[in-house]
């Protein structure tokens, strides 16, 4: 039997925990490392990638909740809005930080239901233009443009106009999108082992 009272190389433990656990923390923690699909399962790994997205996205809404609400708003976190292109954990996991994000922010229950909603159809639809990385940031501008827009005029009483209102909604989504989404998904694409 081996001594825990340092008479046991670091080798040597790591193999016993290795054995118990049936996994290694890099597989989980780094996607993309050489180990990747010996011990976790792709439901697992679609699941932590989902979290970790859903994670990330509410984390930067939040922290940077003075510019990510509004009619005048940059939601930094939509640049993630790419991620679908790259794996579909990413459309749960936008769908997931978005409604978390929005029960955190100032207009309740309407625009968790629909924002939430809205940024699941456009993770869906840019999940679908995966082979064209051009058009991958347009369905959440198009969508959160319009659908948002409509809300903060229709039922918030934003004092703009409709076109203003969904004008906007849309300028914040295209800067988020191309300005800051467009080329983390052009550095992502050639790093795609990230996300397999």
């Amino acid at each position: 039997m081996l001594s825990w009272r340092g008479k046991q190389d670091k080798n040597e433990r790591y193999e016993i925990c290795q054995k118990r656990c049936l996994c290694r923390f890099s597989d989980v923690a780094f996607p993309g490392s050489d180990h990747i699909g010996k011990s976790v399962s792709m439901k697992t790994k679609y699941l932590i990638q989902a979290g970790l997205i859903a994670a990330l996205y509410a984390a930067l809404t939040v922290l940077l909740g003075a510019i990510s609400y509004g009619p005048v708003q940059l939601r930094v976190a939509e640049a993630m809005t790419v991620l679908p292109a790259l794996t579909p954990a990413a459309v749960p996991g936008l769908f997931a930080g978005c409604l978390i994000s929005n029960m955190l922010g100032p207009y309740g229950a309407l625009d968790m239901i629909t924002g939430s909603l809205a940024t699941l159809a456009a993770a869906f639809c840019s999940y679908k233009l995966k082979g064209k990385p051009l058009l991958v940031p347009l369905p959440p501008v198009i969508i959160n443009g319009i659908v948002i827009g409509s809300m903060l005029y229709y039922v918030y009483g934003v004092p703009f106009s409709l076109a203003a209102c969904i004008g906007w909604v849309t300028l914040g989504q295209f800067m988020s999108c191309y300005i800051l989404g467009y080329p983390l998904l052009l550095v992502f694409r050639k790093h795609k082992n990230i996300f397999e």
